[in-house]
């Protein structure tokens, strides 16, 4: 015996009218994309600009506490070298200056800065000196001398 099967058009304009809007939605999507790719990048820029200006920030306030004592407000030198020269700035990248930071420089004044080697800093607070150092860079002065503390 055949199955019999009526016809529900109710049933069937339902289902075609869930099927149009999946489609809208797809198509809508499918066009959207190329949008997102277009923003995307441009946004991210734009939260690590203002990401760093953060540290920059905060590295500011840490150098005022921590290190402008001995190199200067800013970094101009004092018992310890200017390093806000662009000998310095040029020679040094920001994965050296964190570990100067961090773990000292053995002989000299500097000591460690790094919590995991008996400083007061974070890891995060040390990279914050090390992008507002960073910041310096672009009207950085001319110091050949800047490891010699000024005379005077």
């Amino acid at each position: 015996m055949p199955y019999g099967f009526d016809n529900d058009q109710d049933l069937d304009d339902s289902t075609n009218r869930v099927m149009l809007w999946g489609l809208v939605i797809m198509l809508g999507m499918v066009l959207a994309f190329p949008l997102y790719r277009w923003y995307e990048p441009t946004a991210r820029e734009d939260a690590r600009q203002v990401h760093l200006e953060s540290l920059a920030d905060t590295g500011s306030e840490i150098w005022g506490f921590n290190c402008a004592s001995c190199h200067g407000v800013d970094g101009d030198g004092g018992s310890a070298p200017a390093l806000n020269s662009t000998q310095y700035l040029q020679s040094a990248t920001d994965d050296q200056t964190i570990l100067l930071v961090s773990v000292g420089i053995p002989g000299t004044p500097m000591s460690a800065y790094a919590l995991d080697h008996g400083g007061p800093l974070t890891s995060e607070q040390i990279r914050a000196v090390a992008v507002y150092m960073r910041s310096w860079e672009e009207t950085a002065p001319d110091r050949p001398d800047w490891r010699s503390p000024p005379a005077g």
